[in-house]
Parts: C-alpha cells; structure tokens; sequence
C-alpha cells in the first residue's frame, strides 16, 4: 500500500477525531456507550464505533465522489455549493478526487451550523419544553426500542428528541449521524486549518425546526412518531440517501410526491419553514461571504436545491454563474 500524501494523512486523523467526537455528541446521544443495560445486541440497530486508522485507510483506497455539486462564479472568483446527507456511513467518509480538488482551491468551509463547536450544541441543547403528556409514553417506547437509556433524550426539546431518535433509527439501513457528510467536511476543513463558517445561528435554525405554537409542535412531534412507529422514517431515509449518493436530484425535488408524510395544508406549511423560507437568507450568507473575497466550499442539506426557492435559482439571481459539476 502506498503511502498517503501528508495532507491526507492529515485529514484522516483529523476525520476519525472527529468522528469520535460526534458519535458521543451530547445533542444526539446514540453512541455504543448508551445502550441500556441488559439490551440484546441482536435487538438494537448496529451500534456505530468510531474507525480505526486502518478502516478509513480503506475508505481512502474506495472514495469516489457522492451527492451534488454546483461551481457558482462571480466577480472573477470561483466558490462551491454542495448539497448535504445529515447521515451517512463509513465507506462516504473520505470525499472522491472532485470533491477533495474543490476544497483543496477554497479559503473556508461555510455550513449550515458548526456542529463541531461547543458553543452551538449548548445553544441547541438549552431550547427546552415539556412534553405533551400524551405523547410521553409513546416518546419513552421508542427511546428504549432505540436501546437508550430511558432518560438519555430528556433533556432535549421534543421536537429535537424525535430528530435524534430519526437518526437512530436510520442505522438500521445502514446510515449513522456519527458519519454525516457536514462531519467529514469539517474533518477536511480542519485538517487544512481553515476556518468552518456558519452560515445560520442556532437562533434562527430552531425557530424553523421548532413550531411557534404548542399544539403545531405536539403535532409535529405526534405525526413524527407516527412515522417511527410505522417503519416510515427509516424508508423514506433510505430512499433520500441512496437519491442523494447516486446525485439523483430528480428523486430528491420530488420529495412531496413519494415520501408519504405530506398529506395536509399544516404540512407544506412546516416543509416551507423548515427548507424553502430560510434560503433566502442562505443565499445571502453566501453571496456576502463570496464578496468579502473569501472562495467558499458552502455545504448545505440537498432539499434546499430543490423548488422555486432553491438555494441554486437564488443564487442565480444574484448574479452568479451557477453550474452543475457531474460527479457520477
């Protein structure tokens, strides 16, 4: 086996650190160490371990590039936009040859939040509210069939209590919060010392995650169980990262159609707080970054690429050259 160029080498320490640190992240609890005592193995989804050197080496010699990716041009300068995957696996964790080119030519890495900063996870874990005393059980029934502790999730807001236990429940398609895609950017980002910028506070990501009103966020957390319950959850997940990893954006902007949880008025309603009403903002995050002089590599969830309102047609509207890169 050839030796890794330094900077790779780099990264992939840098990557499996990080890794490391977000499997036992305090604001998605899930790692090995939480299983609930006297919990059989055969019972829980796969428990995700952080990779040995070896095993991202391996990652390393199989990497081929995953997902979308867009070159937008403007005032003689050259960013990235790329659409994200939350989750992901092992054998994602080390970027493909365009991918690694595009951020290897940027001055800093521009995502959603920082998730590797302290700061941010405490703003997020601090957003509290009772739970509906309806919904108690049936949260605490899906804390222990995740194999957590049963109080491993309390702390949380609700609405973020059915996120986590969406991305546990993903492990059984094989998908893991600990491998996704803003992680192994950031790893790279770190790796080359440059600065990971967000282009959201947690401020304004909770007020498009979180409902306003108590009973639109009871709702919410009901329908989401609901999702868990019926299996739903880990089969639109499924379909969405095997879309994403095949650069499939067709399926992806078709999202309504076949994900079998956009039914109602109230629920397009929460599909344009949460995705279409904050591109704006991003779009102008970004052209501000770009215009102070800084080349960006800006990572941002795949279903704000898609609509009337994507991030894309946005951008192009602010006067940028926005091109599709073929990564398949």
């Amino acid at each position: 086996m050839k030796p890794l160029p330094s900077h790779e080498a780099t990264f992939l320490a840098f990557c499996r650190r990080l890794i490391a640190l977000m499997l036992l992240s305090p604001i998605l609890p899930l790692s090995a160490q939480n299983l609930a005592p006297g919990s059989a193995q055969a019972n829980c989804p796969p428990q995700a371990t952080v990779p040995t050197a070896q095993q991202l080496q391996s990652a390393r010699d199989r990497a081929r590039d995953r997902g979308v990716l867009w070159r937008i041009t403007r005032d003689g300068r050259t960013s990235w936009l790329y659409g994200t995957l939350h989750l992901g696996k092992l054998e994602w964790a080390v970027p493909g040859v365009k991918l690694r080119q595009a951020l290897l030519e940027v001055d800093a890495l521009a995502l959603e939040l920082d998730i590797s900063d302290p700061a941010t996870l405490a703003k997020l874990q601090a957003v509290q509210s009772p739970t509906p005393v309806e919904l108690q059980a049936r949260l605490l029934k899906q804390v222990v069939a995740a194999c957590l502790p049963p109080e491993s999730l309390t702390a949380l807001h609700p609405v973020l209590q059915v996120m986590a236990l969406g991305g546990m429940d993903a492990r059984w398609v094989g998908l893991d919060p600990g491998f996704g895609i803003e992680h192994v950017l950031t790893g790279f980002a770190r790796a080359r010392k440059l600065p990971v910028i967000a282009l959201e506070t947690p401020e304004i990501q909770l007020q498009a995650l979180i409902p306003a009103e108590t009973s639109e966020m009871a709702r919410l957390v009901d329908q989401s169980l609901a999702q868990l319950e019926s299996g739903l959850t880990r089969r639109v997940i499924g379909r969405l990262a095997q879309a994403w990893a095949e650069g499939d954006l067709e399926t992806v902007a078709r999202y309504e159609d076949w994900c079998e949880c956009i039914s109602t008025a109230d629920d397009r309603a929460a599909v344009r707080r949460i995705n279409d009403d904050r591109n704006p903002y991003l779009s102008e995050r970004i052209e501000h970054l770009h215009a102070q002089g800084q080349r960006l590599f800006a990572a941002v969830g795949l279903l704000h690429m898609t609509g009337p309102q994507s991030l894309t047609t946005l951008l192009a509207q602010r006067g940028f050259t926005v091109e599709r890169v073929s990564l398949q």
